[in-house]
């Protein structure tokens, strides 16, 4: 029965990996401008035959009350081995030292009018000034102020960019900062085999991650073009503010549009891990909430296809684990002597055999949990039960909160003051 069991989840993961590729193919190679107008095809074909300048890069720090690391992620761009042309902190309704300390450090600062949108108001008015300023090789990066990019993260999107004039958006992988203690490893864990798994796609993306993403003009035009026809949104808008996941919503958005982009290996960045349970639940329920009602407002389509099964996967996933607990209570409520059945204990070793592998980069602390086994299986169950609430408050149309965090100050780069940079031009 196990077997058997194992055997259809296998042939459906290879379906779904097998319609997937298909969908993408066929999206690649469309010539409908009217449903695919970031289509490879397409954009290969319009841009044949001119140059469009070399690749240059101006970065929006969307920050709320970020005193704390904003220097260490200024210091991350300036300090690239290709520095972007321009970086601008987008200030959204900021109370602390955010905007001082960005100003000492010489770049630009945007502070947001009138926003009650939270991140995406805020860098939605910025980009409705920039877009139209920025020729088709000036490339807008959005970098979460929390963010630390390691070294050649710019040089090899730039390179990318150049190499291949379809591609329309790059976005990185990201690890988890130190700290935190068990529930900080927990999270680093997570994010070591997400980057894996990219890396075993080649790097298709799941999600154009906000912590550090690049896109080409024409693409987000083209979403501020066609919300509210093609795709959901505000006219206008490049983030649908609706969203409480602006950076999936946008993914999504330009998949539909058919636009090809990926996350390379090389482009690694350090990003923050939630400090306390709490913390960590409002995050992950955001996520979770957001996720869904970006599927509910696109619907099922070929684009969302695998976001649906994905869904549906970790659903599947919430059953399976609680039945694995189920059973366990059960065999020690009911037998006197516990029973070591051989086939279980050998699928066991295997499953913490896959665990340590799949984040062996993160060294012997992240093996040491993972060899543990039972610690994570109970992280994994805390993020069951944030599944299992989301889909309860949307069932239940409960109101969603978007709830600000805190940060202490990033390691590795400077918390309040960073070197002026004297080539970046004042707005």
């Amino acid at each position: 029965m196990a077997v058997a069991a194992v055997g259809l989840a296998v042939l459906f993961a290879a379906g779904v990996a097998l319609l997937e590729r298909r969908i993408t193919n066929q999206s690649r190679r469309s010539v409908n401008i009217a449903t695919n107008p970031l289509a490879p095809k397409l954009v290969m074909a319009r841009t044949e035959g001119t140059f469009a300048g070399p690749v240059t890069v101006t970065v929006l720090i969307p920050a709320h009350n970020e005193e704390a690391s904003l220097g260490a992620t200024i210091a991350s761009l300036v300090g690239q081995s290709h520095p972007p042309a321009r970086i601008i902190v987008v200030a959204d309704n900021c109370t602390d030292s955010t905007v001082a300390i960005a100003r000492r450090a010489g770049v630009e600062v945007v502070e947001s009018v009138g926003n009650a949108h939270k991140k995406a108001g805020a860098l939605n008015q910025v980009l409705r000034r920039l877009l139209p300023e920025l020729g088709p090789n000036d490339v807008v990066m959005i970098v979460d102020a929390d963010t630390r990019l390691d070294d050649g993260f710019l040089e090899t999107a730039v390179a990318r960019l150049t190499a291949d004039r379809a591609l329309m958006a790059i976005g990185g992988l990201f690890y988890g900062d130190e700290g935190a203690g068990l529930l900080g490893q927990f999270q680093r864990n997570e994010y070591i085999r997400y980057s894996r798994e990219i890396r075993r796609r080649r790097g298709k993306v799941f999600v154009l991650t906000g912590t550090a993403s690049l896109f080409r003009p024409e693409a987000l035009r083209t979403v501020a073009r066609s919300r509210g026809t093609s795709i959901p949104g505000t006219p206008g808008d490049v983030y649908d503010t609706a969203a409480l996941t602006e950076d999936n919503e946008l993914t999504i958005a330009l998949k539909s549009l058919g636009a090809l982009m990926i996350s390379p290996e090389q482009c690694t960045v350090v990003t923050e891990v939630m400090p306390s349970w709490r913390t960590l639940w409002s995050q992950r329920l955001r996520w979770q909430r957001g996720a869904l009602e970006n599927l509910g407002a696109y619907g099922m389509t070929r684009k969302t296809f695998r976001y649906w099964v994905q869904q549906l996967g970790i659903g599947y996933g919430v059953i399976a684990l609680t039945s694995f607990f189920v059973l366990i209570l059960l065999m020690v409520v009911s037998m006197g002597t516990w029973v070591w059945f051989p086939f279980w204990m050998g699928l066991g070793l295997l499953f913490t055999v896959e665990r340590m592998v799949t984040v062996w980069k993160g060294g012997w602390r992240a093996r040491l949990l993972a060899a543990a086994l039972f610690p994570e299986l109970v992280f994994a169950a805390f993020l069951d039960v944030v599944y299992v609430k989301g889909v309860l408050d949307i069932t239940l149309g409960r109101q969603a909160s978007w709830k600000h965090v805190e940060h202490a100050a990033l390691p590795g780069g400077p918390s309040t003051d960073v070197e002026p940079v004297d080539s970046l031009r004042e707005v």
